[in-house]
């Protein structure tokens, strides 16, 4: 893996116009004062309408497109799934990286439809990109998304101030698997990360009286080119997709503009260069997303 900056991340601004501009009025992307409450609330929000049916269609297309052609993007991508390498028939395909390969996952990390009400959540007027991930279950495929706080595998960041937005790119439903939450969990302290390739509840041997008394899962079913919103210490998960139908997902992950390296013994991400202990995570890998101290 290479360490220099040789993809997409050269590029700060937009490269299509596939997307709305961040540029001028963005109140029409922020959230009500409803929603709002309901994300402090149970920690996740849902359905939150994003993509119309030609941008979904294109994005399937590109993913397909990167999944198909793996090793050719190693370079680039900071992860494929190890698991899955090694079981594809029973574990979910999970990749890290695309927004670097493809210029319209490139764009979309800047898409006021997510950002703005990201930064809102995070109480930031400025918004930093994490990672993206992609979850593809094929039809009829056993493969499950383990229970798990995203904020389990990023300890290495400080302090948490993370929040995620899950773009369905199928229509997303109980039979194909769709995101579950529990309701609350944002509150729960960080709790051990599970094996993704593992059974889906294994988080439950981590767990005390007080949380299994609330692991009560809420299903949040979405159309595609709907959204969900949420928070990094959410307990989420999904099950195997026993449906006809393909369950693909895009990730995109972001932190608040001051998040600093907890652990600066490792890169945060596989090619990605050293960040010291304490020092800010910045740089074309890490770019603002968003900005709104400037008009």
């Amino acid at each position: 893996m290479t360490s220099t900056t040789t993809g997409l991340e050269r590029h700060a601004a937009p490269i299509t116009d596939a997307f709305p501009s961040a540029a001028g009025d963005l109140s029409p992307w922020d959230l009500s004062a409803e929603q709002r409450a309901s994300f402090d609330t149970h920690g996740y929000l849902a359905p939150i309408p994003l993509l119309d049916t030609h941008q979904v269609a294109e994005l399937r297309t590109r993913i397909a497109n990167i999944a198909d052609h793996l090793d050719e993007h190693s370079d680039l991508l900071y992860e494929v799934e190890s698991a899955w390498t090694e079981s594809p028939a029973d574990v979910v395909l999970h990749f890290l990286g695309a927004w670097r390969v493809d210029p319209w996952i490139h764009d979309l990390i800047q898409h006021p439809g997510i950002t703005v009400p990201l930064a809102q959540i995070l109480g930031t007027p400025r918004l930093r990109f994490w990672h993206d991930q992609v979850f593809w279950k094929p039809p009829h495929h056993p493969g499950v998304v383990p229970w798990h706080q995203d904020y389990s595998y990023w300890q290495r960041t400080t302090p948490e101030n993370h929040i995620s937005i899950h773009i369905a790119l199928d229509d997303s439903d109980l039979d194909s698997g769709c995101l579950h939450f529990i309701p609350g969990s944002h509150r729960w302290p960080t709790l051990p990360a599970p094996s993704f390739g593992g059974d889906i509840d294994q988080i439950q041997a981590h767990l005390g009286d007080t949380q299994r008394a609330e692991f009560h899962p809420v299903p949040a079913p979405l159309r595609a080119g709907e959204a969900s919103i949420h928070h990094s210490s959410t307990l989420h998960g999904s099950h195997a997709n026993t449906s006809p139908r393909p369950r693909r997902g895009l990730v995109l992950n972001f932190m608040g503009p001051d998040t600093r390296c907890a652990d600066g013994t490792t890169p945060l991400l596989a090619g990605c260069p050293l960040i010291p202990t304490g020092a800010l995570i910045e740089g074309p890998l890490f770019p603002i997303a968003l900005d709104r101290t400037h008009p």
